[in-house]
């Protein structure tokens, strides 16, 4: 488990972004970036007791990670409420640029608020140090629009995605660095439900 970090000095954030964008769209002439609809609907639970349904997961083609890690990312927006809510995961499809294009990127899940207003996405890349340059670089655009101190990550190296919701405690028991467990899924990932907003 490595530790959490601050956010990238904004000259290097802004500078990762265009690069990132700019291979975005190399991704797309290319037809490498991909929606896979099979794991849209299913459920996880969180060891902080929160819930969290999967509405939609990026794939990228590229060769197997041959150092598979796992990042969760965290935050929770401000002044989002009821519907707004359902607006946020309809248009959010139009950050896809600000994450497929860094190096090492593999997967992302995406997941609704849960019962706190909390997002969370769970990424494969391929490599720690990877994970968490583009976890210190988002920081810097999710705070445009987060509640100030609600942005969190948390980065597992030597473990695939997939290996880390089957068996989440296995992959996270002892982790040290990071603030509670908003992060760590307190069993396996749920079969298909229908997205429903938290009361």
């Amino acid at each position: 488990m490595m530790s959490e970090k601050p956010p990238l000095p904004l000259g290097p954030a802004v500078r990762g972004l265009a690069a990132c964008v700019a291979r975005t769209g190399l991704l797309i002439v290319q037809r490498r970036i991909h929606l896979p609809r099979g794991n849209a609907g299913k459920r996880l639970s969180f060891a902080d007791g929160s819930r969290a349904v999967v509405y939609r997961e990026t794939v990228v083609d590229r060769a197997a990670a041959r150092t598979p890690t796992v990042l969760v990312v965290g935050f929770r927006l401000r002044l989002l409420r009821g519907r707004a809510h359902r607006w946020f995961r309809v248009q959010s499809i139009m950050n896809t640029p600000l994450f497929v294009g860094f190096p090492g990127y593999v997967s992302k899940l995406w997941l609704t608020h849960d019962i706190n207003g909390l997002y969370r996405g769970i990424y494969e890349w391929d490599g720690p140090e990877l994970a968490e340059t583009y976890a210190r670089t988002l920081w810097r655009v999710l705070a445009l629009g987060s509640e100030p101190g609600s942005i969190h990550y948390a980065v597992l190296p030597g473990v695939h995605r997939d290996e880390f919701l089957r068996d989440p405690y296995r992959f996270s028991a002892g982790a040290v660095g990071v603030a509670g467990d908003w992060w760590r899924p307190a069993e396996p990932m749920s079969a298909k439900r229908r997205v429903r907003e938290p009361a």
